[in-house]
Order: C-alpha cells, then structure tokens, then sequence
C-alpha cells in the first residue's frame, strides 16, 4: 500500500507539473503574440508616417543555420529591404568578418538586396555562431545563423590532421599556441634558394615537448624531398625551397598541432622567370606531368608560361631521359602546340623522366623542371606493384599470366578517340575478353572516311599498350580506326571500327575571361576578380598581368595558373594606378587578353575603425548630459564620417538595456544626449563609422549623474590637438567649453607638465588669459614627453580644467618639412606644403587661424602628388592670419605660416615685379665724354640674356648704328653704349634706351636740353681742345698755390710731355721772375716759394711752357679775391698752429696769451669776453710781441672773471681758443698779481745807488778828490759810507754829504796814502738796501817816477 501511495502521489505530482507547464507555455505563447501584434502595429504606424519612404531595415529572409562536412564550402544568404539602402556587415562571434584579412577564406557578395557570405573549405575553426547586421539612418536590425562543420567517423584526412577543440584532458594541461615573427609574402626567381620561416610559441613550455610541425602548399601537405628541406629547432620552422621553380610559386601554409589544437599562417610566394638563354625567348613551362603510362607509351601535359618574350609561342619540344643516365633524347620534331604529347617507342619496364621547352621565333627557352619517374609498363602491373610493401629497387619485373597456346585472340573491346589534335590523334581500347592468351599485342589500322581501303599503321611492329598515338595524319581529313589483336597464333578479327575522326584540334582555345574588378587591399597589392571564360573545357586555370597606367608596360602577377576567379596580386607600387587583365589557360592554348579593368590605386583597403576613447562630459542639465570622446587610435584607412552614441541606466551599480542616443551620425566628437532622467546615473558607450562600417563600441565610460550644474565658472574645454610638433616647440588646439557659467567665456589658460611628472609639476605656460582657442608653445627641451591640460575663464573665475592630452615628445619628425611661401612669375601668391611621407589615403587640410577654409572667394587649392599649395586670388589684408596645413593618415605631418602686415605689403610688392617685370639696372642711363671730346651714352642691366635686344630712340626716332652713332652691346656684362664724335646744336633733346627681353622690358632716358647741354656741349669742345693741347708739353694740373705749415705760400703746377728743351718761364704781372730750363723729366712738378708773403706779393702769375712742339700756359690770379683767398688760407694755417690760450700775471695785472708758429701783420684776430667782443681802453689793451698774441687787464677785479676768447679770421668759420678766467683760475692769477705789484713797488721804491761812483779811483797824494753819486729811494733811504767795512763818518778830512735825499758825495780835501783803500756807500730804506763800491788809490808823484824809470 506504501508503495501504490507513494506511486500515485508521484503520477499525481507529475500531472500537476504537466498542466502548470502547458499553462506556462500558454501564457508565453499568448504574450508572445500579444508583443507580435503590438510590433506590427508600431511597424503599421512607422510606415504611415510622413516619410513614408525611408524606414529600418527589415529581414524579408534571415540567413538559415548549416551543418556541413569538413572542407566543404557552405554559403549564408539573406535578403534585406530598407531605404535608404542598408549596409551590411556580417560577424563570426561577435567579431567583424575582413574578406582582405584572410584571402580566399571568405566571398562577401551584395546584389539587387540579396547579401551573402561563402566561407571556403570549412574547417573546425569556422564552426561559430554568425551574424548579419544591416543598418541605414533609420535605425540597425541584426539576424543570426550557426554553421557547425563535422567529420566523417573514423576518416583519416589525407592531408590535414584533425584539430582537437578546447582543452585536453591528458595530464590537465591546456597548450596555447602563437606564431610569431612571420614570413611575409616574398618574391623570388628561378634557380634561386629561398627559406620561410616563423617562430612558435608554446605554452606552457614543456622540455621535450615537440608540436607537429607541416608546411603546405596551395592545402597540399609537403614532404622533404631534394626541392624542399624542412627544419624545426624547437622554437622555430623553417621551410628552405633549394631551387626555385614556378611550380613552388604559391600559398604557404604553416601548420602547427598541439594537443590543445592547431594555429596555421599562410603567405604566398611568388616566383619570378629566370633570364631568357637568347633575349626574346619564352619563359620555361611548368608543372610537367604524365598522364597516362602504358608499356611503350606514355602522355606527356604541361601547363604554358605566362611570358612568351614578346612573340607568340610556335609550340614545344618534349624531352626524355632514362632514369638513371643524362642522356636527354628530343621526343618531336616539330614543336607541337597541344599542351600534352604521346611519347612512344619506350622500353618496357624502364622508368624515364621528362622536360619540356617552348620556343618562338626568337628562340628556344629554359627547360622546365623535369617531371617525376614514370616506369613504362602495363598499368595493371603497376596497381599490383603499389599494392606491395617491398621497397623500390629502380627495376621493373614484367609478369604475365600463363598462356593458351595456339588460340588467336579475339576483337579488342572499346575501341575510342580519346584525343584528336592537328597533330595526332590517339586511341584507346581494352583488350579482348579472353583470359590466358598468350602475350597479345596489336596492330592499328586507318582508312579514309567514305572509303572501305584500310591501311596497317604499324605494318613492322604491333604495340603492346593499348594506346596508341598517329602522327602524320591530313589535317582536315575524316578518318576511322580500328585494331587487330595478335600473337603467335596468328592475327585476330579487327575491333569495330570509330566514328569518323576528322583530324584537327578537337579542344577549343577558351574564350577570354568577363570583366575584370580590381578592389584596393594593402598599400602594396590589390585584389583581382573577373568573369570566368564560358564554354571552357578543360580549364587550367588563369594568368593575370598588371600595368602601370600609361606605361604601357605589362607585369605577369602570377607565373602558375591559378583555378579561381579571385587573385591577389601583390608587389606593386604604393600609390600607382595600375590596370589589369587576364587570360584563361587549357592544354589548347592560352585564350585572348580580357578587356583591360578600371584603374585602381595602390592603397590599403579600408576598415572599420577602432573605438574612440576617454568620454568626459562637458555639460549636464536636468533632462540631458553633453559629452566628448577621443578619436579612436586606428581610423581604418579612411576619414571618420560619424559617431554612434548609446547610453544605459546604471541603478544601484546594476547597468541597464544600452539604447541609441541618436540614429544619425554626428560628425563632431561631442554630442547632447536628450530625454534623460533627472538625478539618474548613467554610462555611455561611442562607435565610430567611417565608409567601411561602424566599429565596435568604446568601453562603457564612467558612471555619471544627471544633475543640473549650477556652478559659476565654465566647465572644461574639449577635443584638445597637438600639431606642428617641433624639437623646440608646438601647436595646441581646443574647443571652448559647452558650460559657459554665469558669464561669457573671455579667455584660456594652458598648463603644462611632463609627462612622468607628478601632479605637483604642472605649471602654467601663459600668464595672461588667451583669447583664441589655440596656441603655439615654445621653449621645450627636445626629446622630452609633455602632457597638456586647458582651462577656460570669464568674469566668476577659472573653470574646471580639461582632459589631460596624450604624452607627446618635443621631436621634430624625419622629413618634416615647412610651409613655404612663392610668388611665381606671374605675381602668384601662394603657400606651398609637401609632405614625404603621405599614405594613399592622405589629403590636405589647409585652415586660417586653425579653422578649416571653405571660402573658395579668396583662396584657390591645388593638391598634385605629395605637394599641395593654397593660391591668394585677390590678396589684401582680409588674408591677413595664421595659415597652416594638416597631412591626415599620416603621424601628424603638419606646419603653419604667419601671414602679418609686413609680410602682406612685401609679398605684394614682389607680386608685382613678378606680374611687371622689368630688367633690372646696375646703373641708369648716364653721359660721360671720352678723349678727343668724343660722347659716349650707356647703361648697365644687371643681367640679360642674349635674347635681349635694345632700341636707340633720340627725340622719339629709333637711330641706329651709321657714321654719327655707334652702338655695342655686351650681353656677357650688360653694358650698353652708344658714342658720338662731338655735338652740335641738332643734338639737343631727350635720348632714351628701350630694352626688352621676354615680356621683361625696361627703359632708361637722358634729357639734354637748355644748359645741360650747352654745358656738355661746352665740354666736349674743351675736351677735344685738350686732347691736341696734350701733343706737346702741357699742363696736367695748372697753376695753384699751396701753404705749409710753416706759413710759406709755393705756387705749382703739374706738367707732363716734357724734354730737355723745353723752358719754364714764371711771370708777375707781365714781368719774368724765373726761367727754368733743361728740365730732365717728362713728368713733375714745378714750384715757385714766397716765404713771407705780404701784400707786395699779390699780383697775376703766369708760367709758360715752350719748346719746338709748341707752348702751354697758366695763369693764376693773386689780385683782390684770389689774394684775399690765398691770405685767407695763411691764416688758417696760423690759427691752427696757436697754442691753447693762457693765463699768466704781471705786476700791473693779469695777462692772457697764446703762440703762434708765425705772424703775419695781416692777420686779424678778435678778443672777447663772454661772447662779445672786448672795447679795447688804457686799462684792457692786446698786442703782438713776436710771435706772441697777448690780452692785458690791469689793475683786474672780480668784475673782470668770465670766459675770454682769441678768434682768429681765415675768411671761413674762423678759429676761436678760450680760456676761463674764474674761479680758482681767477684767484692764482690774482694774487700773482698782489705778489708781482708789491714786488714791483718794493723794487721801484727801494734804496738804490743809481750812479756816479767809479770802480777805482788813482789820485796824487795831496789832491783833493770829491766824489758824488745819485741815491734813490721812497721814503728817503739811510746813506752809510764804510771804509774797509768798517762806518766812517764826516770829519774834515773827508767829508761826508747827502742834499735833497737825492744826491750824496763824498769828499777828501787832500788825500795822503792812508786813504787808500776800499770805499762803499750803503743805502737802506724799508723796502732795502743796496751798496756802491769804489777803490781809492793815492800814490806819491816820486815814487810813481821811480818806478818809470
């Protein structure tokens, strides 16, 4: 009973889920209509809209899900409708799928609506989940297939092993595999060795441990043989190709297997012809194959080479060699046209190899590489053999069955055409049923259709393979066959004879590819599609060749047919246009070229961009958040055309459902989001579209509020970018702030830092607020990293500051070049800029003030190769600003020129020398007169080319070249003259040059009228005049005067052509003064002295040169102004040689006065006394003692200090020198003065002895002697007489007197010999004392006898 309970409450529990679950599944199936009906409804509507036109994609049918086999293609289609039209893009896993990234993987194809997606030989790695999404302006709707790929149970892949998917059980561990350093596509030529490589990377890293490394060639597995030598070090593969042919030319692929699976990579090798053996010869043929062998037969194919040197290919030659010999045998005589051959006449059980030549008119070409061995034998033998495990001995073992003796065999079986060319034919049958004949062998027989006459072929021999090849057969002609069978029993029923066989070739040349599409891919290849050739049988495959446009020249891009319709052709030239063509190969021949492709440029192929980065918010008020976003790093190959903006509530740290902000792309990188929810958190994410599609999305950004900013300063600046990135220096751009504050923004503050500094370090660059939204920055040190951050003001403060700018290095850039500034010969302005280093997809940017110039009005760009230049149309100072260009898809290849005031007004002027050039002139038009009075009119251009030409033109009349003007013309030296012999009054006018060379001309005039001319007139008359006075001996330079220094006047002259006989003769007025004769010099210098001249002196000199050849004369003029100019200069050569003026004292005052070198009583000086001229009067008196001019002040006061001056007249300026009598000065030379007076009072009134007294006095004794001597003397002096120096006084004897205080005598009445002696008188007073001295002698009169006698 427990257990019927237990089982009913079970079945009861079980009922119960049954019917909650069908009324689940109700429920869910309700709702889901209800959602379809609400959907359509919303479909109806959006549809009845007032643009009705455009709506949403919509799938009208989605792709299906797939299953397949391993190396099956599988194809996902889907159709969409939409206006405007969608784009599609079709996804693996989420991921975008590149055609170009992996070639002939995947076939993306869009036509009339229909889309779809082929993936070629699908492996394990193809088994994803696969997403279409097609998107327009309307909105984005996505539809989902999964493609699985399986394999046959217990199948082993001939060629690839199978991968083992996620991780492997054994020993736990799970292996990740990465290729790395990789061969590339390469190019080589044949004969060359070439080796492939890549390294790998396991992990983890087991010792021991080695991958399965296999290399294989268009998915052909490799083996190691003598063409290809494979070595794995341990961390790397190399694959060495020892001796290029075109048949190693194609994909390699490098395959690595793990436990954990496989990772593969592929590049294609391209292999290049060798040099032609004869120039004009073809290429080599390749991929030499034998079709079919038989005992004494075997089929020979080839493939045709791409290049036939310039001819069309005749046909080949077949060669055959005996393994084992070098004896190489030409199989045919004549080149044959047909790819394949039928050698006969082989040896049974040998094995041969085989090459192939082409050849043409020119010659025979390389011979190819040559095929495998191929033994000659039955093909029953041969399957019997390959069955066996024995090891291959070089030697073939024929067997056969026991025979039947004496049986003739039967008909063969079968009896076909199998090929029929114009060359032979070959048949093919199957031998007769019976089993254990014996060896049978066969005879072929031929007969004309129509006719019943057959003929034996091989009338000697029979073959023992059923094959057999005619030769030599009519072309044209309709033939049967039929064979016999025989052996030693006799010769068999002929088989059943073939339809009629007309001899020719039965394979057509195929017709020429369909259009050729080539599609850009990477900056060096460009991928080729066309149509395949219809009707082809027997295809081979296709060449492909490529050409520069307007070359003319044509490249093969592949050297191996390939079987496809798609090819990369790789190795062209970065950004060349290049067209192509192609024609399609079979064993008949190659087919005609298809019509040539459209031209394409040589550039990468575009992609979709990477996600943009570092969402801020510039702005947020209650319903809505304004935010910016970075450029994505990657742009794709092509200019961004938008952003896509979704955002997604964020509530309690949980995000929401991501919803598009907005449906159209914008093209700004900021962007309101609208219709948000107040204090609400939000995130944000950005895609980036260019042409090729939407990128994926950015990483959600930070959580943000939506709260209103109420703060009073503005928010951040946006969009920060570097240009113009210099050793020293650069430029930085913002956008201003979408908050503004409370107040206008009014200016910028720019911080800088480096880059691995910390926060502390920033510092400001400016100082004062920047009113434009850019700024150059200078004074960096080069090499190092920077980081910059902008901060906007107005009148509340300074805002919050930007996003911090990516670190950028202070280096100017290899081949960065500078904006530079032209002016053509056309008076062009215009900005140049080049750019070295531009991609394909490169464009110019030219901006003014750093916004991008769409007005056209004023500037004109033209953009050629990598130079592009912006042309001033009407230049003025609206073109005034900053001018700079940015390079896109490059490294920020960009300068700037300033175009200021100054440099406007002097580009403007060049302009206009260019727009009206003139020749330049070293000198203007210009008259001068040469010897014999002769007129010589010229110029000088700075530079002409021998183009130039001048015209003559006096008075508006061309003249030209005759008796009265000669002209030359020196191109080398730009000098242009015209002469005349002399002028007469018919020569008065206006002479003008006119040069012109190119459409440069210029003009010079001379105006010679009035007295300018009669002046040059003059001139030349006196020239010529000269010119005949200079036969004979004359005057070089004529008759002067010259003062020396030491203020002598010497007359002279220069003379020349002079001789022996030739006389001097100097006169004054009129009178001879002087003859000099025999002067022995042809050239010199006569003179004439006057030492001190005077006014005796003026007069007319005159100097006469004269001998057989003639006479000369000078006349100088010393009369009136001549004689007053003269004195004049004598003057001044006084005056300069005075002496500073100075200050000396006498003892009646202060004296000034200065030296000069000589004094001539002409001279006129003045004095002065602070600037004005001094009244002479008996107390102020001047004067000349020698050379001596003096200025005497008696009795000097303070009323006489100040500034004196001598100024001396020479007719001229005058020469004044002064002296300042003041201050110090004035008090020295003052009491000098006291000093000096009081000495000279002392001196005048002093006691003087004036006279009188004689030195000796000789008397007689008893005479009387009187004496009387003059005293002087204020106050009258004391008079002492002194006798022997001893004071004596008046007695009666001598008597001693002094009368009026005048006068003293001295008297003796009679003198005896005791007066002798010596006598002085002294006189004193206060201002001193002076003595007189006599000696008295008194003699006796005897003794004076007696002493005579």
């Amino acid at each position: 009973m427990a257990r019927r309970d237990l089982f009913t409450s079970g079945l009861e529990m079980q009922r119960s889920e049954l019917i909650s679950r069908k009324e689940t599944m109700r429920e869910s199936a309700e709702r889901i209509t209800l959602n379809k009906r609400i959907h359509e409804h919303e479909e109806h509507f959006k549809r009845m809209n007032e643009d009705s036109l455009m709506h949403a994609p919509e799938f009208v049918i989605k792709p299906r899900s797939h299953t397949v086999w391993e190396k099956q293609c599988v194809r996902l289609h889907c159709t969409v409708s939409g206006w405007p039209d969608p784009r599609v893009v079709w996804y693996k896993n989420n991921v975008a799928l590149d055609p170009l990234a992996n070639p002939g993987k995947y076939k993306i194809e869009s036509r009339y609506s229909v889309h779809s997606l082929e993936i070629n030989k699908c492996d394990f790695d193809d088994t994803a989940q696969y997403r279409v999404s097609a998107m327009n302006a309307q909105g984005e709707l996505s539809a989902f297939a999964s493609v699985v790929v399986k394999r046959f149970k217990g199948e082993i892949d001939e060629f690839l092993p199978a991968p083992r998917l996620g991780p492997v059980s054994e020993y736990g561990i799970t292996f990740q595999t990465h290729i790395v350093d990789k061969f590339g596509v390469s190019f080589g030529r044949e004969g060359e060795t070439m080796s492939l490589g890549c390294t790998v990377i396991i992990y983890p890293a087991l010792h021991r441990y080695q991958p399965e490394v296999e290399w294989y060639r268009d998915d052909v597995l490799l083996s190691p043989s003598k063409w290809t030598h494979m070595h794995w070090s341990g961390d790397r593969a190399t694959l060495t190709l020892t001796h290029l042919n075109k048949e190693d030319e194609g994909l390699y692929t490098l395959r690595v297997t793990t436990k954990s699976g496989y990772e593969t990579y592929s590049a294609y090798v391209f292999v290049r012809d060798a040099d032609a053996e004869v120039e004009g010869a073809p290429a080599a043929p390749l991929d030499v194959r034998c079709l079919d062998a038989n005992k004494d037969y075997i089929i020979v194919a080839w493939k045709q080479p791409a290049v036939d040197g310039g001819s069309s290919i005749l046909g080949y030659f077949v060669d055959r060699c005996e393994v084992g010999t070098t004896h190489w045998v030409q199989c045919n005589d004549t080149p044959v046209k047909f790819a394949r051959f039928p050698v006969t006449g082989l040896v049974e059980g040998r094995s041969y190899i085989f090459r192939v030549r082409a050849v043409n008119k020119s010659g025979i070409s390389r011979p190819s590489r040559v095929s495998e061995p191929v033994a000659a034998m039955d093909p029953a033998d041969r399957a019997r053999m390959r069955g066996t495990s024995a090891p291959w001995t070089g030697q073939i073992i024929v067997t056969e069955e026991e025979p039947a003796e004496g049986i003739v065999p039967g008909k063969p079986l079968d009896l076909q055409v199998t090929e029929a060319t114009k060359n032979y034919v070959v048949l093919s049958w199957k031998p007769p049923g019976e089993k254990g004949l014996e060896g049978v062998m066969y005879y072929v027989e031929k007969c004309v259709s129509g006719t019943d006459s057959w003929q034996r072929v091989n009338t000697e021999i029979p073959v023992k393979s059923p094959r057999f090849a005619l030769f030599d057969l009519a072309e044209g002609k309709a033939y049967r066959f039929r064979v016999r069978c025989c052996n030693s029993a006799g010769v068999g029923e002929p088989s059943d004879p073939t339809e009629a066989t007309t001899v020719g070739d039965k394979l057509d040349i195929p017709s020429a590819p369909g259009k050729v599409i080539p599609t850009r891919n990477t900056d060096t290849s460009v991928v080729v599609s066309w149509e395949a050739s219809r009707d082809a049988k027997e295809l081979v495959g296709y060449y492909i060749e490529g050409s520069i446009v307007g070359s003319n020249v044509w490249e093969p891009c592949n050297n191996k047919p390939v079987n496809v319709t798609r090819f990369i052709c790789h190795g062209l030239i970065t950004g060349e246009k290049y067209v192509f063509r192609v024609r399609a190969v079979n064993a008949a021949g190659i087919s005609q070229f298809s019509q040539e492709s459209e031209a394409v440029e040589v550039k990468a192929a575009i992609a979709s961009p990477a996600p943009p980065y570092g969402i801020t918010v510039l702005e947020c008020v209650r319903d809505s958040m304004v935010l910016a976003w970075k450029q994505p790093t990657f742009i794709g190959g092509a200019d961004i055309t938008g952003y896509f903006v979704d955002y997604r509530e964020v509530i309690d740290g949980v995000p929401g459902k991501w919803h598009e902000a907005n449906i159209k792309a914008v093209s700004e990188r900021a962007y309101r989001v609208s219709d948000l929810k107040e204090n609400k958190k939000y995130q944000f994410q950005v895609r980036a579209a260019n042409m090729a599609g939407v990128g994926i999305p950015s990483l959600p950004s930070n959580t943000f509020l939506c709260e209103e900013w109420t703060i009073a300063v503005p928010g951040p600046p946006y969009d920060l970018q570097i240009r113009e990135v210099r050793n020293d220096s650069l430029v930085l751009l913002w956008k201003p702030p979408v908050y503004q504050g409370r107040d206008p923004v009014n200016g910028f503050y720019v911080d800088i830092k480096e880059a691995d500094a910390p926060e502390e370090a920033w510092r400001g660059v400016n100082t004062k607020a920047l009113e434009k939204t850019y700024t150059k920055i200078k004074d960096l040190k080069e090499g190092e990293k920077y980081v910059f951050r902008v901060r906007a003001q107005n009148k509340a403060g300074v805002g919050k500051v930007s996003d911090v700018t990516e670190p950028v290095p202070a280096l100017t850039k290899p081949g960065t070049k500078e904006i530079v500034v032209d002016v053509d010969d056309d008076g062009v302005i215009s900005l140049n800029f080049e750019c070295g280093n531009m991609t394909p997809d490169s464009k110019f940017v030219w901006s003014k003030n750093y916004e991008e110039i769409t007005d056209t009005s004023r500037l004109s760009t033209e953009t050629k190769g990598t130079k592009s230049k912006v042309v001033f149309n009407r230049p003025g100072e609206e073109d005034i600003g900053v001018y700079s260009c940015l390079v896109t898809h490059t490294d920020g290849a960009s300068s700037s020129y300033t175009l200021s005031e100054e440099e406007l007004k002097r580009l403007l002027e060049i302009s206009h020398d260019h727009k009206f050039p003139i020749i330049p002139l070293k000198s203007d038009l210009a008259v001068e007169l040469l010897e014999k009075g002769r007129v010589r009119f010229w110029l000088q251009a700075e530079k002409i080319s021998n183009n130039g030409k001048v015209d003559y033109v006096f008075n508006d009349n061309i003249v030209s070249q005759g008796e009265k003007y000669k002209m030359n013309f020196d191109k080398n030296t730009g000098v242009i003259e015209m002469t005349m012999e002399s002028l007469t009054p018919a020569d008065e006018g206006t002479y003008t040059f006119q040069l012109q060379d190119g459409k440069a001309t210029n003009q010079s005039s001379l105006v010679l009228i009035g007295d300018v001319f009669k002046q040059l007139q003059k001139e030349s008359e006196f020239q010529r005049k000269e010119y005949f006075r200079k036969q004979g001996p004359h005057f070089i330079e004529y008759l002067s005067w010259e003062v020396t220094p030491e203020c002598c006047v010497v007359l002279k002259c220069k003379v020349g052509n002079m001789k022996k006989e030739t006389s001097a003769q100097w006169h004054k007025d009129r009178h001879q003064i002087k003859v000099d004769e025999h002067l022995g010099f042809a050239e010199g210098v006569l003179k004439l002295e006057i030492a001190q001249i005077s006014k005796k002196d003026a007069g007319v000199y005159e100097v006469i040169l004269k001998d057989d050849r003639g006479q000369d004369t000078s006349t100088l003029n010393l009369t009136d102004q001549g004689f007053k100019d003269l004195m004049n200069e004598v003057f001044s050569v006084i005056a300069n040689s005075s002496t500073p003026l100075k200050i000396t004292s006498t003892d009646e005052g202060i004296r000034l006065y200065t030296f000069v070198s000589y004094y001539n009583d002409l001279l006129q000086v003045t004095w002065h006394y602070k600037d004005s001229a001094i009244a002479f009067s008996d107390r102020i008196k001047s004067g000349v003692v020698g050379e001596q001019l003096w200025l005497q002040i008696k009795e000097p006061t303070e009323k006489d200090m100040g500034k004196y001056a001598i100024e001396f007249y020479d007719g001229k300026g005058g020469l004044r020198r002064t002296v300042d009598l003041s201050g110090q000065a004035f008090d020295d030379a003052f009491a000098e003065f006291q000093r000096l007076k009081a000495a000279a009072i002392a001196e005048r009134n002093r006691a003087r002895v004036a006279g009188g007294l004689p030195d000796v006095v000789t008397i007689q004794e008893g005479k009387a002697l009187n004496l009387t001597c003059n005293i002087s003397g204020n106050p009258v002096p004391e008079v002492t007489w002194l006798k022997n120096d001893r004071e004596i006084t008046s007695d009666e004897h001598c008597i001693l007197k002094f009368e009026s205080g005048k006068f003293a005598s001295f008297t003796i009445t009679g003198v005896n010999t005791s007066d002798s002696g010596k006598y002085s008188i002294l006189v004193k007073n206060k201002y001193g004392t002076e003595s007189g001295d006599f000696t008295v002698s008194v003699f006796i009169p005897e003794e004076a006898g007696s002493k005579k006698k």
